[in-house]
């Protein structure tokens, strides 16, 4: 009984803190019907690498292009920081029509690793 209990208990935890994410990617697909964004390129990325000790945390600077019913509808120039966080959050919201918690650009750099143009995207994390 005791381990049904557990089993139950770790089931409800895991539930209540699952959270939907997607991501945003160069990927060129585009579906025909609704909204799709897209991620063009990510450009002066300033962010505090891991373990490095900075003055200021950064920022990056991204294109994100919008596609509705496979029609480009705008070109946007995001730049991530802490000062811009609400202004982005919204933005993201009027395409997506769901609440956000997080936005950030992955991966997050590493001191003396380069990161390829491909593997960058963007992660949205909503609120469930």
């Amino acid at each position: 009984m005791k381990k049904l209990f557990l089993f139950l208990t770790i089931i409800c935890s895991i539930s209540f803190y699952a959270q939907s994410t997607i991501k945003i990617t160069t990927k060129k697909c585009v579906p025909k019907k609704g909204f799709h964004l897209r991620l063009k390129a990510v450009f002066d990325d300033s962010r505090c690498p891991e373990n490095v000790q900075c003055i200021w945390a950064g920022e990056v600077s991204s294109i994100i292009e919008v596609y509705k019913d496979k029609k480009l509808v705008e070109e946007k120039d995001i730049t991530f920081n802490t000062i811009n966080r609400v202004e982005n959050i919204k933005w993201f919201e009027k395409y997506l029509s769901k609440k956000i918690k997080r936005i950030g650009v992955m991966p997050y750099p590493k001191d003396g690793v380069t990161i390829k143009p491909k593997k960058q995207y963007i992660r949205i994390v909503f609120t469930d």
